[in-house]
């Protein structure tokens, strides 16, 4: 059976991460490791991942992406998966994350959605209709293939070790699984599953103002991916992938 390690980036989340530990623990398939990483914290979250058995690598550039690469580039599994520190991932995430690479070995990214457990009605319901389902159906459209939802996705490595000097890794401003799932090639295939769900917090939703920036963060990741990874530019390269392949794929009649 693969191995599979779990990277969470952290900063000022001890509390949080703390229950995210603890369903962890609690996983009918354990984690082989765990990977917190340290974007900074000036609370007690390096300890607290120890005491929760992860190992833990400091990041100093401030930014989602930086620290979550950062765990990429230190984790030794075969299958990489991803958490927010604010996570709560049920107790057959990771066996459901197992059993999908091992029954279909032709899935390089394993993603499903995120439901919110916190906040008010209001925020909880906008946040899962505009910000979780919107995301899915618009970035299904323009990248031709589902999106990674960088809450809850899991990757075979060698998806990273191809990955890691495309994506645009040093920058903050931008969605980290969103640039991840423009770089990535026409042969490897994401797999969006609605039953691999984790809770989320909706923390960054509780105001207009953390509600836009996420907003600017899409628009700015893919416009600095203009006009070379446009919609029409993405399919038609996947088109002729397809057809210098045709006897490749699953199907083909020899």
């Amino acid at each position: 059976m693969p191995s599979i390690t779990v990277v969470i980036p952290a900063l000022n989340d001890a509390e949080m991460l703390a229950r995210c530990l603890d369903d962890l623990a609690a996983q009918l398939r354990p984690a082989d490791e765990i990977v917190v990483v340290d974007n900074g914290s000036t609370d007690d979250t390096a300890a607290v991942a120890r005491a929760g058995g992860a190992r833990v690598i400091t990041e100093t550039t401030r930014g989602i992406w930086p620290a979550t690469s950062a765990g990429y580039d230190a984790a030794t599994g075969d299958i990489i998966a991803r958490l927010d520190a604010d996570s709560r991932p049920p107790v057959d995430w990771l066996l459901h994350i197992e059993a999908e690479f091992v029954d279909s070995p032709d899935i390089s990214v394993l993603t499903g959605p995120g439901i919110f457990y916190d906040g008010n009605t209001i925020i909880a319901g906008l946040g899962q209709t505009l910000y979780i389902s919107g995301y899915f159906w618009s970035m299904e459209i323009w990248l031709g293939h589902p999106p990674i939802f960088g809450s809850n996705f899991a990757m075979r490595r060698d998806v990273w070790d191809r990955m890691r000097g495309r994506v645009h890794r040093g920058l903050r401003a931008i969605h980290d699984d969103l640039d991840l799932a423009i770089h990535l090639d026409p042969d490897q295939v994401v797999r969006y599953d609605e039953r691999l769900t984790v809770g989320i917090s909706a923390r960054p939703f509780s105001t207009w103002r953390g509600f836009g920036r996420r907003l600017g963060w899409a628009y700015t990741t893919l416009r600095m991916h203009l006009p070379e990874e446009s919609p029409w530019r993405r399919r038609a390269a996947r088109r002729r992938w397809e057809e210098e392949h045709a006897q490749d794929l699953p199907g083909a009649v020899a």
